[in-house]
């Protein structure tokens, strides 16, 4: 049976190694600077015999509800509502912190399971560190090095421990003959309508991409505002359309290679052009009132080159006075400045409104089929 954990604790205490340890793979952005993660990113975990959704969550920390800080609590406050039980998660290497004490509390009402981890645990200075999480009251912690792969089996027994219902293993079912798993094989021209279309949003910084994508889900899903640069991990979401399953991605805003300054900004640029090539098509987010920048050409050849289907999104169209004459303009531009793709859907939209959105899903299916 099938449950999602959340990871939870302080800022730069490891839940997105632990993350990227679980689920097999460098899916979250990892770096010594604290507060890399800022959405919460889900994944499918292996522990043992047992596979789970595992959610990793922006560090915890105090402050007003309309500030970044209190925009990423937010989100982790959605993940804990939504898990079935939670990692606490303290630095055994600090100790722990009234941080830690404070949202302790916050957990422990959510009234959800609850195992402690204290990461960092390997050498003398974690083992005593591991010994300070017995004070927050949630239970026996378990030591473990995320990083080292240290202390899983010790996890795996306190999940069991937490969810003994939902860990159970399913009763033994009859083996299926390799025939019926083979079934005929695809020449591989059909458009396979069961798997999900997977499209990714790429653009530069505050072009509206996560404002977007949190109005075609119809919920907060992603953290948005007004400071650029907000989205760093390309964020992938399942949903589906028209019963259509689709799977889309989130992405850093992508600027100028010669403006990138420090390794997590390269870090966030790295994962949105993976992001690109793992999609089969890719919108290209422009905003209207500023469009066809030198950098949004270069992220469209970018995306040509990659060999990926495109759509260019025109965001922020509730600012354009004349809508009518101003598609026309815009569109003629674009088979100008890039004739390599002339023809291709421009669709205005608007995140803050929802308007165009039925139409922007719709040339997304139409040049997928194409």
């Amino acid at each position: 049976m099938s449950f999602t954990i959340a990871i939870i604790g302080r800022p730069n205490v490891g839940k997105s190694t632990l993350f990227n340890r679980l689920v097999g793979r460098k899916l979250a952005l990892v770096d010594d600077q604290p507060g890399v993660t800022r959405d919460r990113r889900e994944g499918d975990a292996k522990l043992g015999d047992l596979t789970f959704k595992i959610v990793d969550t922006a560090g915890l920390e105090e402050g007003t509800q309309d500030s970044l800080s209190g925009r990423m609590r937010a989100q982790t406050e959605a993940a804990i509502e939504m898990a079935d039980a939670i990692f606490f998660m303290i630095d055994a290497r600090v100790g722990l912190t009234p941080t830690d004490r404070y949202f302790a509390d916050l957990v422990r009402r959510a009234g959800k399971p609850v195992i402690v981890l204290a990461n960092k645990a390997e050498g003398k200075i974690g083992e005593s560190g591991a010994y300070e999480a017995f004070g927050l009251g949630l239970g026996d912690p378990v030591a473990l090095s995320a990083e080292h792969g240290e202390g899983l089996s010790s996890l795996y027994e306190a999940l069991i421990e937490a969810l003994p219902e939902l860990t159970a293993l399913p009763p033994q079912e009859e083996e299926i003959t390799s025939e019926l798993i083979l079934g005929d094989e695809e020449d591989g021209t059909e458009l396979d309508l069961t798997k999900p279309l997977r499209f990714a949003v790429v653009g530069r910084p505050n072009a509206g991409k996560s404002t977007l994508l949190n109005r075609i889900l119809g919920e907060e899903r992603l953290l948005t505002g007004p400071e650029a640069g907000i989205t760093r991990d390309a964020i992938g979401i399942d949903f589906e359309w028209h019963g259509r399953k689709i799977k889309m991605f989130d992405t850093a805003g992508l600027r100028k290679r010669a403006n990138v300054q420090g390794k997590l900004e390269k870090l966030a640029n790295a994962d949105a052009l993976r992001a690109v090539k793992f999609a089969e098509v890719v919108v290209v987010l422009l905003d209207a009132t500023i469009p066809f920048e030198k950098q949004d050409l270069t992220i469209i050849d970018v995306v040509t080159r990659e060999g990926r289907a495109l759509v260019i999104g025109l965001n922020k169209w509730d600012l354009i006075p004349n809508p009518d004459a101003k598609l026309r303009e815009l569109r003629e531009e674009a088979d100008r400045l890039l004739p390599q793709v002339k023809g291709m859907p421009v669709i205005p939209v608007s995140g803050l409104t929802g308007k165009g959105l039925d139409k922007l899903l719709a040339a997304i299916m139409r040049v997928h089929e194409i």
